[in-house]
């Protein structure tokens, strides 16, 4: 029994829900960023530069071809723009990213510069201060 209840205690630890809570949050907003850059971003800036759409962009090492057994054997391509809609998609992943963990540090920073009461003497320094003023007055 010890080792399914270690197991537990891990699992039900917060950091490992909280990472699994992210990983999936993450996935999520991964896909949502996906979408944005290539039906959103990525056609506008096609059509600006002549109607290219990105994915298309190939560079054909070898042409498409039948074999004598009449099999066919697909081209072989270096897919460049497949590469450039990866590396745009996780550049705007990695500053939404950015932008979130900046304002939530300048949250927690607000919230640490906010001043806070001094705490209430404890009994001990009450007793010390009267013993200070009880001296002050004999002198």
């Amino acid at each position: 029994m010890g080792f399914i209840k270690e197991f537990k205690d891990f699992a039900m630890r917060g950091n490992v829900i909280d990472l699994a809570v992210g990983i999936i949050i993450g996935g999520a907003f991964g896909k949502i960023v996906s979408s944005l850059v290539s039906d959103i971003i990525m056609p506008p800036i096609g059509f600006l530069i002549g109607g290219i759409n990105f994915t298309d962009i190939a560079i054909k090492l070898k042409a498409a071809s039948i074999d004598a057994a009449g099999h066919a054997i697909p081209a072989v391509t270096i897919n460049i723009g497949n590469f450039l809609q990866t590396v745009l998609d996780f550049t705007i992943i990695a500053f939404a990213i950015f932008l979130m963990i900046r304002t939530i540090n300048r949250m927690g920073r607000k919230k640490a510069e906010a001043p806070v009461a001094p705490p209430a003497p404890t009994k001990e320094e009450e007793l010390l201060t009267e013993i200070r003023d009880l001296l002050k007055e004999k002198k």
